[in-house]
This record gives C-alpha cells, structure tokens and sequence, in this order.
C-alpha cells in the first residue's frame, strides 16, 4: 500500500509542461478576468437570495466578510504554488507533487464535484434570467419546461398542503393554485409529468460550442462579458442606494430560528446563520481556484496566475459586500422565499429587488447584464472542470480520451464534449440549492488540501524556487485549514451526505482504475528521476503516450 503516496517529482512537471500542446495565450489581465468572470455571477446573481433567506438574513453581508477571509488564506496557499507548479490541474497537480497520488487523486475527485456542481448551478441560474428575461418581452416558456422534477414536485406539494391547511390571503391563494395549475399543465409520459430545465441545458450546449474554438477566443469574449458585468454591479450598488429601506436591516442579525419547508426544516440566522451563510455561499468564491487550472495556457504562469488568483479575490469581496447590503435593504429577506409571493425572486435576485421597488427599467438593466454575464460563469467553470481532467488524464489516473488536445485549436476537444453532455443532462433535472450546497464542500475540500499541501512542501523542500511565498506560512495554513474545516461542517446535512458518498465512490474508482493505469505506478517515474536524475531534454512525457 505504501505506493499509493507516490510522489509526481518537479522534473516531471518541467518535462509536462515541454509537451503540452495547449497554448499559452493568456497574460495576467486576461487571467485576472477569468477569475472574476466566475467568481462574479454565482455570489451577486444567484446565491445572494439563497444565502439571505435561508441562512443569515441581512446579516449575508457578514457571511462574505468570513467567506472572503476564508478564502484570502487558502488564495495564498494557491498563489504559492502556482509560483512552483505553473500547470493545468490546479490543486490536483500540487498534491501531486508533494504529498502522494493517493491525496491528489481524492483532491481531484473533489474538484470534478466542485466544477461539475458549480457548472450546473450556474446554468440553472442562467435558466431563471432568462425566462425572466423573455417575460419583459411578453414571452412565456411553460413551466414544465424551466422546471426541475424535484423543484416541481416539492412546489406542487408544498401548495397542496397549503391550500389544505385553509387560511390564507388572497394573493398566497392564488400564488399556490397558480403552481397547482402549472403542474397538472405538464405533459405526460406513461403516467408520469415530465419537467425538464431545457435553457439550463440548452446554454451548457452553447458554452461547449465557443470554448472547442480556442482558448483565445474564448478568452475575448469573457473578458468583454467581464467589463459589462462589473459595470453592471457597480450600477446595482450605485443605483440600489437610492431605494434602501433601512427597517429591512432590523433587526440585522435576526434571532435564530428554525425555516420548516415541505416538511423539512434546518436551522437559520443568528450567528450560526452568518456561519451557515458563508458555507453555502463559498459556492461564489470557486473563481480564483479557477485560475490556476489555466496555468497551462498563462504566457508568464509563475507571476501572473498568483498576481491574478490575488487580485481578483481581493475585487470581488468588495463587490460581493456591497451588493449583499443593497439587495437586503431594498428588499425583505424573507421576500425571497420561494413558495411566497415573490416565488422567482430565489432565483434572480438582484432583478426582482428593483422590480418591487417599482423600477422595471433597472430591471431589464440587471436581468440582460445578468443573463449574459453568467455565461461567462458557465464558461470558466467548464474551462476549469476540462484542464483538471486533462491533468488527470495526462497522469493515467481517468481515461486518455481526456488529455487528447486538438493541434488546430490547442484545447482538449472531446474532454469539453463529454463534459458538456454530462453538465447538461443533470443541470435539467437537478434543483439549484442541492447543487450550490454539493459545490460548496468541493470548493471547501479543495482549499483544505492546498493549505496542507503548500505546508509540507515548505517542509520538505524548501529550496524549490518559488517566486510567490506565504508569509508566515505556519499561522496562514492552520488558520485556513481550520476555517475551511469548520465551513464544511456547516453545510446542510444533505450535502455533507451526498459529498461525502461522492468521495467514497472516488476512492473505489481509484483502486479498481486510477492505481491501476497510472503512469507513476507502471512506469515508476518518481522512482527513476529520484534514483537516476535523468536530464530534462531526456525525458518524454507525451499527452497522447507517443513517443
């Protein structure tokens, strides 16, 4: 057993990144793009509904102070190694290279769950702009048709059980039966209601058919998307100023209590809720760990995708703490509930905040800004998921279909199509919250692993080059482990279940394939470079095993 703490050594990665055939056209602005095109669009578009009713209330502004702290220790653990490991694969390539193939397999599996669910969440908030999007134009998709079957099966119960139960003010009567409607409307296949989100897969679809063009173009697009998006957001805070009610902040930190929805209940708010919040919100902050699986393609990677990772952190709490207190004080947090009387609000929260405030032409802003900056969401995280299965690939841990990368346009072409086709089908017919939740643990996982990682590589070699190092490396990795540590434990009890499945199912994977086919273990590369320190320009190490 003791093989399964193979080490992937430095040379390797020097002899990788010789061989790639992706193409470094990326330089530090367009990577700090990146990292701001996702990180800006799941927080402020999607979560800050989610994260304000089910957890903190308006205190959501304080559960980004304590996610962005979280993360400011894990961004510089990154930064790091970034500085060493200038390759695709993010925090797989760097427990790879110093911890053991066993690790850095389990990290890897954790970030296909971080990618996966975040793509998915991504594209399910899309779908809910653009409906919204279409009605201000007076066009209506049925609800079956922008409708997950857990979403409508839990709506359709939940105003059954209402109705029942008597009582109830006009406007929530007719909101309920409204939702009855929309579920005996739906089509029918052998008895059974079909519900399918098809926008949310139909933008998978459309994101997979620009990023097999190129990471340059691809690059373009995000970054002009970027600029509009920004803009955007700091219109929103400009703008949302002028409509605050501040009795929508008191009290701000509401007492602790407990949200019961269709017979399920959790707790909420208080202090625990701030906590809670910023659990499931870490969703939003995937955007730097994003560019670092882009080091492959980054023009001066060991300078720039620290500065980038740093940078675009640093922006986007700012923003997501400005936007968070705006939203909450122009609209009640318990407005966002979605079996009340604004039951789309969860999903497009920004919009439906100035739309209550009677500003609809603020509304059409938001909701076009917010419709097409989430592609670019969408994007970078596909983007990321493809280069982390790359990586894996190029090491024998998952199949070699993934690391084949076309010459023509230098990005791995069936890896985006298989992802694609995946994201897409689940995205359709998966609830939102469950995803944002699952996205979380991956991202929470994944930044735990880096701080060990970066930790006991300073130990262990501490004379590799690094042109970034953390300073005071010993207090900024035991406080990022132990914050990362204890965000995980405050996640819903659902996702900690479903994650924690999802990593056992990896380590089955890795012994019955990955152990098997890895080219460490069957052609004992760390063994033979530590043993034998054979010469770089000796060393042939091909994403497609050519010689």
């Amino acid at each position: 057993m003791a093989n399964i703490w193979i080490k992937k050594p430095m040379e390797a990665y020097e002899a990788d990144i010789k061989k790639s055939e992706l193409k470094r056209v990326l330089g530090k602005w367009s990577l700090t793009a990146i990292g701001i095109g996702a990180i800006i669009g799941g927080g402020i578009f999607v979560l800050t509904g989610t994260g304000a009713y089910y957890n903190a209330g308006p205190a959501l502004a304080l559960s980004f102070v304590v996610a962005g702290i979280a993360c400011v220790f894990a961004a510089l653990c990154y930064a790091e190694f970034a500085s060493i490991l200038p390759v695709e694969g993010s925090a797989y390539a760097y427990a790879y290279g110093t911890v053991g193939e066993i690790f850095a397999w389990i990290i890897g599996w954790g970030l296909i769950l971080e990618y996966a669910m975040g793509s998915m969440t991504v594209a399910v908030s899309w779908s809910g702009y653009f409906a919204k999007l279409l009605k201000m134009f007076g066009l209506h998709l049925p609800y079956w048709m922008t409708t997950d079957p857990g979403t409508a099966k839990k709506a359709f119960g939940e105003a059954t059980r209402q109705i029942a139960n008597g009582n109830l003010p006009t406007d929530k009567l007719q909101t309920f039966q409204e939702t009855i409607n929309n579920f005996n409307a739906a089509p029918e296949i052998f008895d059974m209601k079909i519900f399918l989100n098809l926008p949310a897969l139909l933008i998978v679809l459309f994101v997979i058919s620009i990023l097999i063009r190129g990471t340059k173009g691809a690059a373009k697009a995000n970054n002009m998307i970027v600029i509009m998006k920004v803009s955007a957001i700091i219109f929103v805070i400009i703008a949302g100023l002028f409509f605050i009610n501040v009795e929508n902040w008191t009290p701000f930190i509401p007492e602790a209590t407990v949200i019961t929805e269709n017979g399920v209940s959790h707790s909420a708010y208080g202090y625990g809720g701030i906590i809670a919040g910023a659990s499931a919100i870490f969703f939003a902050y995937v955007g730097f760990d994003a560019v670092s699986t882009q080091a492959g393609e980054a023009i001066n990677p060991k300078k720039d995708v620290p500065f980038a990772i740093i940078t675009s952190l640093v922006i986007c709490t700012i923003l997501y703490i400005l936007v968070s207190l705006v939203l909450t004080g122009m609209m009640h947090y318990t407005d966002f509930n979605p079996l009340g009387k604004y039951p789309d609000a969860i999903k497009a929260p920004v919009a439906y905040a100035f739309d209550i405030a009677g500003q609809a032409w603020a509304g059409y802003i938001i909701t076009i800004a917010a419709t097409v900056g989430l592609i670019s969401v969408l994007m970078v995280m596909i983007m990321g998921q493809s280069r982390i299965f790359l990586g894996m690939s190029k090491d024998g841990l998952i199949p070699k279909t993934f690391s084949k990368v076309n010459r023509e346009t230098g990005v791995p072409t069936k890896n985006l199509m298989i992802l694609g086709a995946i994201i897409a089908v689940i995205a359709s017919l998966t609830p939102i919250n469950d995803l944002a939740h699952m996205t979380s643990f991956g991202t929470l996982f994944a930044f735990t692993m880096v701080c060990v990682a970066v930790w006991v590589l300073r130990v262990k070699q501490p004379n590799v080059e690094r042109s970034f190092k953390v300073p005071a490396l010993p207090l900024i990795a035991t406080l990022g482990i132990l914050i990362n540590v204890y965000l995980i434990f405050n996640l819903s009890r659902e996702a900690k279940m479903y994650s924690t499945a999802w990593l056992l199912i990896g380590f089955v994977i890795y012994f019955l394939y990955s152990k098997r086919h890895s080219k460490l273990q069957k052609e004992g590369y760390g063994e033979t470079f530590k043993a034998e320190k054979i010469p770089l320009e000796d060393i042939d190490i091909d994403i497609d095993n050519k010689k």
